[in-house]
């Protein structure tokens, strides 16, 4: 700590304190100011607008919207609807989950850009007067009494913020600063594959659902946006410098072979600078806190991006840790055995989203950059073309999933 910061230090007191803005962060800080206690969220960036975030809202979420009475308000922003996840395997089609059969409110994935969902629940958590949200401020450690977490400290453009808390959050992502601070072992389970993520223009004779290209070591996944795609282009892990050194007109090609009606779009993609690089990483805390501390979302459990269930899960987190938390908070005494019963609640369905993460990697994506031979379509995806009430599975645990949580 220079002169400076200690001269600009500033002390400030709530309730509880949230490092992270992002889904798990800001629908925990909404919750609790409607409940009425005092919440303060840390978000180190000058704004939620970053490409390439996940922007898929599953129908449990959007039921929890339905819950608040905020859902007509809600997709009054710009959003499509995705009701079934199709992909090409070897060139044929096939649907591998269809949520119209879902009996929810909104029996669909809603794709809305990351920014406008986080800037919907702050809107929302602005009008409870308990309710803070510091931009720009960056949790860099803790204040700590006697072996107990008190506090976030953060810097700030205008210096060093301390956040003296009953309850410190840890909601920063997979790259949790907080979590390495506490101590908090993590488990890697290990994720073969990388994603290059980038943007390519929609035609309106293109499809107006997500599709995934699988051919040959290859996987290209395309999501819908309106007047783009957002695309995925899978690649094994650490294989990024590899494909950059083949050049930018042969990664071009690859994604022509493998989605052809793409081929006359690839010369948008200008500069490697067009190309955001996203390492997939699979892990969990075999323990979510530490007294006065408690980790949720990625920085409890990083997803793999396969079936966007990241943000679900995150807001499925921050449901049950409000529902859990907000009573204790009001009353001043927070136990350990309440942070415990968080985990309790949350860590099976997360672990079992990631088992079933871990064996797609394995059996879906294990010959990525390899270019085996074709074998043809998998008999489980062949089940699915063939009997669609099979659709109604991968749709439930993608949508809903293994513990849905309601609001109190």
């Amino acid at each position: 700590m220079t002169l400076f910061d200690t001269l600009r230090e500033q002390n400030i007191q709530t309730t509880c304190c949230i490092s992270g803005g992002g889904p798990a962060g800001m629908m925990l800080g909404f919750l609790l100011a409607r409940a009425g206690v005092e919440v303060t969220v840390l978000e180190k960036h000058a704004d939620f607008l970053r490409d390439f975030r996940g922007d898929t809202i599953h129908p449990s979420t959007l039921e929890l919207m339905k819950e608040l009475g905020l859902l007509e308000a809600f997709l009054a922003r710009p959003h499509q609807k995705i009701y079934q996840l199709q992909g090409v395997v070897e060139g044929q089609k096939i649907i591998v989950a269809d949520f119209s059969h879902l009996e929810v409110a909104c029996p669909y994935i809603a794709l809305m850009p990351q920014w406008d969902f986080l800037n919907f629940l702050a809107e929302q958590a602005r009008k409870y007067p308990s309710f803070h949200l510091r931009m720009q401020a960056e949790a860099t450690g803790f204040i700590e009494e006697d072996g107990r977490i008190t506090g976030i400290t953060a810097r700030t453009p205008e210096g060093l913020l301390k956040i003296n808390a009953l309850l410190s959050i840890g909601a920063d992502g997979r790259h949790s600063a907080l979590r390495e601070k506490a101590g908090l072992r993590v488990e890697d389970s290990g994720a073969p594959i990388d994603v290059l993520w980038m943007r390519l223009s929609r035609k309106p004779d293109d499809p107006d659902q997500p599709l995934g290209n699988f051919d040959r070591g290859r996987a290209f996944v395309m999501i819908y946006r309106g007047d783009y795609w957002q695309c995925a282009y899978v690649i094994a892990k650490g294989g990024y410098d590899a494909i950059r050194s083949r050049g930018l007109d042969r990664f071009r090609e690859d994604i022509a072979a493998i989605a052809p009606f793409m081929r006359n779009r690839v010369e948008e993609l200008a500069s490697w600078e067009d190309i955001k690089l996203l390492t997939v990483a699979v892990d969990h805390l075999p323990r979510w806190s530490r007294p006065g501390f408690l980790c949720i979302g990625d920085a409890a459990h990083a997803m793999s991006p396969v079936g966007g269930v990241g943000i679900n899960l995150a807001v499925q987190d921050a449901v049950a840790a409000a529902n859990r938390l907000a009573g204790p908070l009001k009353s001043g005494h927070v136990k350990d055995s309440d942070l415990r019963g968080v985990q309790r609640r949350r860590a099976w369905p997360a672990r079992l989203i990631q088992r079933i993460q871990i064996f797609i990697h394995a059996h879906v994506f294990g010959s990525i950059g390899r270019n085996p031979p074709r074998r043809g379509v998998p008999l489980v995806l062949k089940l699915f073309s063939r009997i669609p009430f099979l659709r109604r599975i991968p749709a439930y645990i993608v949508g809903i999933g293994f513990r849905p949580e309601h609001i109190r």
